[in-house]
């Protein structure tokens, strides 16, 4: 049961919000309506950094390659491609039949035809540093100085590499690569952003900022099911509401028809302590409940030269093994997550990405006696004769590293918890001057190298926040690189070993998404990456 000043401000906000909500509730009734509650900065898929950024750009524009619900790679705009023998050499061939929305800067107004010359001009640009792109290590250091993108003919595609690197074509499949009209982009220059053109199923009609925004169906678009074109949808419409809590309380309402993950004080109102719904609202909703290639982690400093570890214990290999194994991650799940993830317990690379192994034998479970034992071959013990550590963590999670805090409090290392605003945690992460903080990794493409490259020495921050250094780890993933299939998992699979042995983080829970949606929304599909496919979508 809800307590009487939870289930009051319940009532209070639907109330509230009912009264005063911008949603227009007269919408096509085959649009698809949700709310990015975290905003929306920019519909140039050349700065798709954040979720809302690239579920738009997945409805305006396509990319060479995609990734289907299993995280497997299936043709898009390249029909067919193909590596020549040396590796450096990616052939792409192009359909013949996708057009960008139609266009004033166009042939009489008209759509006009992708060709290998639109590619060639994407990419190009993706890496140009007057753009200043984040996506431009995509390609960076990848390819070759002289000509590396080649148009053969309006139908054929290369792509020259410097070395081989075998994740090339999962990364081909992230929103920054989307294909993008020259004519459209030279015309508007920065204001791109907001005035897009793509080839994708969904193109843009208006966007009040910060207020809503609603995109229809391209009558035009290329990809069909069972003989009929899709999508399926006249529309979708976004809203903007900055809060969680608003948002679910107008899904609630039937006012949206989709939410991605629910606002945290309303989650034992929802959720069994398993994860599943209760029952009125298995009444009321589907749920969709998966794996999300996101491992949610503790990182340490790992740079033994910085003064901000001078004569601090996590500089010991058996201290920091000792704090992970004394962590009960089963309990941060049942507790503070309500059944959503999976205890972290067998490498850095999560479940449910190609290279997680659940056979694996590395990986720390919750032993506390061996985490004192650890201690005490350094020269602590429960005592609490260890010197006391900071964990620095932003407000939203500051629940679960209190929690960290105790655990550790009963083998004798004293804890406090510093609690900062996530951007200052992260450009302090960037500088390297916090020796213990929580962090998150989010999967930018299905290979586990976007998780094993966080480790990489060469790296700098982001990813790698933790300064790691491993000569034997570098050499393997330069091995890997080169390397096809079970040959390059076998690598991946050494790599997390050597990474949870050195413990340079506290890998917590392998994270689940969570969406919920209306009963009337049928042919939703997403995938592990939490990306959501509205192709297919239909609202009954």
């Amino acid at each position: 049961m809800l307590r009487l000043s939870q289930a009051f401000l319940f009532s209070f906000f639907v109330w509230s919000i009912g009264a005063c909500t911008a949603i227009d509730e007269r919408a096509y009734d085959h649009t698809f309506r949700m709310n990015l509650a975290g905003g929306l900065h920019s519909l140039d898929p050349a700065f798709s950094k954040d979720l809302s950024t690239m579920w738009c750009a997945q409805l305006l524009y396509n990319t060479l390659v995609e990734t289907d619900s299993n995280l497997h790679l299936k043709a898009s705009i390249a029909y067919a491609w193909s590596v020549d023998a040396s590796q450096l050499n990616y052939t792409f061939h192009l359909r013949q039949d996708i057009y960008f929305h139609q266009h004033p800067l166009f042939p009489k107004h008209q759509a006009r035809k992708l060709v290998a010359g639109d590619v060639v001009f994407s990419f190009k640009r993706l890496i140009d540093p007057t753009l200043a792109s984040p996506g431009a290590w995509i390609f960076n250091d990848k390819v070759t100085a002289v000509n590396p993108f080649e148009a053969i003919n309006d139908s054929t595609f290369i792509i020259h590499l410097k070395q081989p690197f075998q994740p090339l074509l999962h990364m081909l499949s992230m929103p920054y690569c989307s294909i993008v009209p020259y004519e459209v982009v030279n015309y508007y220059k920065e204001d791109f952003r907001s005035h897009p053109c793509g080839t994708g199923p969904f193109q843009l009609i208006s966007w009040d900022e910060g207020a809503n925004l609603l995109m229809h169906k391209n009558p035009n678009y290329w990809e069909y099911e069972n003989g009929r074109r899709i999508p399926y949808l006249s529309g979708v419409q976004l809203s903007f509401f900055d809060t969680k809590a608003t948002e679910f309380l107008l899904f609630m309402q039937h006012k949206l028809d989709f939410v991605n993950s629910i606002d945290a004080s309303f989650k034992d109102l929802v959720f069994y302590k398993n994860g599943l719904l209760k029952p009125s609202f298995q009444k009321q909703f589907n749920l969709q409940k998966s794996t999300y290639i996101n491992t949610e982690y503790i990182g340490f400093l790992s740079d033994t030269t910085s003064s901000v570890l001078k004569n601090n214990p996590l500089k010991k290999k058996q201290y920091r093994q000792a704090i992970n194994y004394a962590i009960d991650r089963n309990k941060i799940i049942t507790n503070f997550r309500n059944g959503i993830g999976v205890a972290a317990t067998k490498g850095f690379i999560p479940k449910g990405m190609p290279g997680y192994f659940e056979d694996a034998q590395f990986g720390y479970s919750y032993q506390p006696e061996k985490a004192k034992q650890l201690l005490a071959q350094i020269g602590f013990d429960k005592k609490g004769n260890a010197p006391p550590i900071t964990i620095y963590t932003p407000d939203n999670y500051a629940d679960i590293v209190n929690f960290i805090a105790k655990e550790l409090k009963e083998i004798g290392i004293p804890v406090v918890v510093e609690v900062m605003q996530a951007s200052i945690l992260k450009q302090q992460m960037s500088a390297g001057e916090l020796p213990m903080f929580r962090a998150q990794w989010i999967g930018d493409y299905p290979d586990a190298e976007t998780f094993l490259a966080v480790f990489l020495s060469s790296m700098p921050a982001p990813p790698n926040y933790t300064r790691f250094k491993n000569k034997q780890f570098d050499i393997w993933y330069k091995q890997a690189m080169q390397l096809e299939g079970a040959a390059r998992l076998a690598l991946y699979r050494k790599m997390d070993s050597i990474m949870i042995e050195e413990a340079p983080v506290i890998p917590l829970f392998y994270d689940e998404y969570v969406h919920l949606y209306q009963k009337k929304i049928t042919g939703l599909r997403s995938n592990a990456m939490n990306r959501i496919d509205l192709k297919r979508v239909q609202k009954n």
